[in-house]
């Protein structure tokens, strides 16, 4: 059990960091906004409380401690997913990793954000409501390419 949760960390923070590097890639060479998680943990800090769907996650009652949820939020559900990329990938994988079954699974991990957090925080099933929604969805699944290269990276440090 120990080792298992040490592969998940391992696996998960090494998927989370890569997103976050290529986040700050976009950011610093290309001008893109960085991530906001604050608005992600009101989302989650709202979800025990009842509410999943809002029609603007903006308008919800706010958190002091918000962007911090957020972060906490965003490094939890990476270190989670590489828990689930040991179980479904087995033991042979975990012992010698390959990067195929790190990035289906990471691709397959974009449909949560497509179709509950995005939604969830009022900006419609895979962004529809956004102005840039085709924009959105494609910046999705380069950066959870990333977190699928990462989760790899992560496996290699621990086989």
């Amino acid at each position: 059990m120990v080792d298992y949760l040490l592969r998940s960390l391992i696996i998960g923070l090494g998927g989370t960091v890569a997103m976050d590097i290529w986040a700050l890639v976009l950011h610093h060479f290309f001008y893109q906004p960085k991530p906001n998680w604050a608005p992600v943990g009101r989302w989650f800090l709202h979800v025990p409380r009842g509410t999943v769907f809002h029609r603007d996650i903006n308008e919800a009652e706010a958190f002091s401690y918000e962007n911090a949820a957020g972060w906490i939020a965003h490094y939890g559900t990476g270190i989670v997913y590489g828990g689930a990329l040991v179980l479904i990938a087995g033991a042979e994988w975990s012992a010698h990793p390959t990067l195929l079954p790190s990035l289906v699974l990471a691709w397959l991990t974009v449909g949560a954000g497509w179709f509950l957090l995005q939604p969830g925080m009022g900006a419609g099933w895979a962004a529809s409501k956004r102005p840039n929604p085709w924009k959105v969805r494609a910046l999705n699944l380069v950066a959870h390419s990333w977190f699928g290269l990462g989760m790899w990276l992560g496996a290699l440090l621990v086989a």
